[in-house]
């Protein structure tokens, strides 16, 4: 997929910091087993102390679950205030009765905590196809409610789990106005991965106060280069959105413009994103390796993004890496029908370090080494053109069977 330089986490010159969505200041969280599943924690709150500029980006999937619809209109404005999760039950092919509780959701949370239905996000996330049941809904937003603390945020990640084996939470510090800044996530997503969003939550918080605009670009470019990036199964589900919410609860200067304070602050949002997208490939349904495809060479970056989607979803590849199998002629025939204009005489291949194909034919190198290649975590696969300077990445992760995943890069550089 495409490489955004322009957003390298290494950049923003970042620290991870332990926590999640309410270590930022000006945030508040809790959970409670409401019913909706059989067991454990599955409704969420996260609050603002008062209202935030917000920006969030939705899933591409044409049949939309009533939350993404409703979410979609309520942040048009650029404001939100608090952010309602359930799992168990995705809203989703629920028709005109499932956009009617998706705005009972948010008219519920809004009564609880003083501001407008239209500043409340909706989430959901579980079976397709299923009514809400509204009366545990209504009483968990009831009770989740008066939960409500900054200790709180660990509950809400986990509450906001389906297929997942464990929570998903980061927390990222960047120096603003003499001061430092945070910028806080929690996600959930396991299976249904694929890129250009996939069927994941995910909600990040600043302390910082953004210009709704600058949110929005910042929100748009992570995901791109991160959440756009991993696929596990191929598929793009229903309800995913990505949401960030700025408090502006740090007292320092707002960023309202581009410059040096913006760059940080999409810096740390960006290396948040790449380390929450990290955190999902890793627990893909039934996964078992991760690897990474760079593609290099290119004319331009569109070109790359294909060729390493196509490499990356390959059935074939999967099942190789799977096997732990350097099998590289079949990464060759993923290239070559990845529906590019490509010199397949110039293309090269690269394991790891071990040059294993060059100018579309073999080399000679030490199949061992390409072996113990398929061993690294990640593996590294890189694609040579020769036909431009444009280069992009994605990854893909070899699991039980051949089903196989992607993961966001892991600063390979040579």
């Amino acid at each position: 997929m495409t490489a955004t330089p322009t957003l390298d986490p290494a950049e923003a010159k970042s620290a991870q910091t332990p926590g999640g969505i309410t270590v930022p200041l000006g945030f508040r969280a809790a959970a409670v087993a409401s019913g909706i599943k059989k067991e454990g924690l599955d409704l969420a709150l996260l609050v603002a102390d008062w209202g935030c500029s917000a920006a969030a980006v939705f899933t591409t999937n044409r049949a939309q679950a009533a939350p993404v619809t409703v979410t979609r209109e309520h942040l048009a404005a650029g404001q939100a205030r608090a952010v309602v999760v359930n799992a168990g039950c995705a809203n989703a092919g629920t028709g005109a009765e499932g956009l009617a509780d998706a705005r009972e959701m948010a008219a519920a949370v809004a009564r609880e905590v003083g501001c407008r239905p239209g500043e409340v996000v909706v989430a959901s996330t579980g079976v397709i196809g299923v009514s809400l049941p509204m009366a545990k809904v209504r009483a968990g937003i009831a009770a989740a409610a008066p939960r409500l603390s900054r200790a709180g945020g660990a509950d809400a990640a986990r509450a906001i789990l389906t297929t997942d084996t464990r929570s998903k939470e980061v927390v990222v510090e960047f120096p603003l106005a003499g001061d430092t800044a945070r910028v806080g996530a929690m996600a959930k997503g396991s299976g249904m991965i694929a890129p250009n969003m996939a069927t994941l939550l995910a909600f990040f918080t600043t302390d910082a106060a953004v210009d709704p605009r600058l949110l929005h670009r910042a929100l748009r470019e992570a995901v791109g280069a991160s959440l756009n990036r991993i696929t596990v199964d191929g598929d793009t589900s229903t309800n995913d959105m990505a949401v960030v919410l700025a408090s502006g609860a740090l007292p320092v200067r707002a960023i309202l413009e581009e410059g040096s304070e913006y760059d940080a602050f999409r810096g740390a949002l960006a290396e948040a994103c790449l380390r929450i997208a990290g955190l999902i490939i890793h627990d893909g349904e039934g996964a078992t390796r991760v690897a990474e495809v760079r593609v290099e060479g290119a004319r331009v970056e569109a070109e790359a993004d294909r060729i390493a989607r196509t490499v990356a979803e390959s059935l074939l590849v999967k099942s190789a890496l799977s096997g732990g199998d350097p099998n590289w002629g079949r990464i060759l025939a993923a290239v070559g029908r990845a529906g590019v204009d490509v010199d397949m005489n110039h293309v090269d291949l690269l394991l790891g370090d071990v040059w294993v194909a060059e100018g579309g034919r073999a080399r000679p190198y030490d199949e061992a080494l390409a072996r113990q290649a398929l061993q690294e975590d990640p593996i590294r696969i890189r694609v040579r053109l020769h036909s431009g300077q444009a280069a992009g990445w994605t990854g893909t992760q070899s699991m039980s069977g051949s089903e196989a995943m992607t993961t966001p890069p892991t600063c390979w550089e040579r």
